[in-house]
């Protein structure tokens, strides 16, 4: 009861799409990445093969810069990568953060969930883990994320996401020392819609399956180690066959403090429409931060699904793709942000 009371009384935010089963979503234009899971779908796969594919597609192909290899390295160069897949009938997940030397996040985050009893793999044990499962370890560094780190030295290292420390991080490089903390009002956050970039994919099939997953390469300049809301159940995406899916993307860092996604599906369990649960989800993190940079998906259990964005400069708009039996190809969609 209380969760209804959540709902927003607005409008939602557009028309409520109603999908022919089976149905893919994902975010952003990454109609490649729809395709490849639709057709694990058509050929029998399962909801699980579908959101590994899709998600795997976007690695491959490196989207936006911001999935797979060769992007968004961190303060040291380093890409790091995070992923996560979640099975909505059974709640299995499986996911990894700061994986290092392996291309394919999702396929280790699924091999965590099939071959452990643990969620959540990190860091270099999470490699170490690939590797004994047979992935190939190989460099993620291109020419392109070679340069990025270049130009950002040259530029005294900005932007970067320190603060409380010495030498002022707003001028130079570090290393850098903490310093006592002054307070102050909240800092304006660098991000941009290019530097976050996550696939997010929720699948459900005729027999109401449903699974959802992330991957990302992070947060370009982020400090070394950093994790941020895709490998989090809940944060990144959700799904539970009962109720629904969701997938977010945008500012991790902000996002994650705030389990969009698995709140998203709990309110369309409550029975919220899924444009209105994925409102009432970003309504919540627009409260403390208002400014933040965020989309996020949903679908209900009868197919019907819905988007929301939070508008901020640049970023007025956001699109996705959506498959399902009766487009036959990867349709983009768009959602004007509030």
């Amino acid at each position: 009861m209380l969760l209804l009371l959540l709902v927003p009384t607005l409008t939602a935010l557009l028309p409520f799409g109603r999908a022919a089963l089976p149905l893919v979503i994902n975010t952003w234009a990454f109609k490649n990445a729809s395709a490849a899971a639709w057709r694990a779908l058509q050929s029998g796969g399962s909801v699980l093969d579908a959101v590994e594919q899709g998600c795997a597609r976007c690695q491959v192909e490196q989207c936006d810069g911001s999935v797979g290899y060769g992007g968004s390295p961190d303060e040291s160069g380093e890409t790091t990568l995070d992923a996560m897949i979640i099975n909505g009938d059974t709640m299995e997940v499986g996911a990894v953060a700061d994986l290092r030397r392996i291309k394919n996040a999702i396929g280790v985050a699924r091999a965590v969930m099939e071959h452990t009893d643990h969620t959540l793999l990190v860091g270099e044990s999470a490699s170490v883990f690939a590797e004994n499962m047979g992935f190939i370890a190989e460099d993620l560094t291109t020419n392109k994320s070679v340069n990025i780190l270049s130009q950002w030295l040259k530029g005294n290292c900005q932007p970067n996401y320190r603060k409380n420390v010495f030498p002022d991080p707003s001028q130079s490089c570090g290393p850098y020392k903490p310093r006592a903390a002054v307070r102050a009002k909240k800092r304006p956050r660098h991000g941009n819609v290019r530097s976050h970039d996550t696939i997010g994919m929720v699948a459900l099939d005729r027999n109401g399956h449903l699974a959802a997953g992330t991957s990302t390469n992070g947060l370009t300049h982020k400090v070394p180690g950093r994790v941020g809301d895709s490998p989090i159940v809940g944060a990144g995406a959700y799904a539970d066959s009962s109720a629904g899916g969701a997938a977010a993307t945008g500012d991790g860092d902000v996002m994650m403090r705030f389990l969009p996604s698995f709140l998203a599906v709990e309110l369309m369990r409550a029975g919220a429409d899924p444009s209105a649960a994925c409102e009432t989800a970003l309504s919540r993190i627009k409260r403390h931060y208002s400014g933040f940079f965020g989309a996020i998906i949903c679908a209900n259990t009868t197919g019907h699904y819905g988007a929301a964005c939070n508008k901020v400069p640049g970023f007025s708009q956001f699109h996705f793709v959506v498959s399902d039996s009766e487009s036959g190809s990867p349709l983009l969609k768009s959602v004007d942000c509030i």
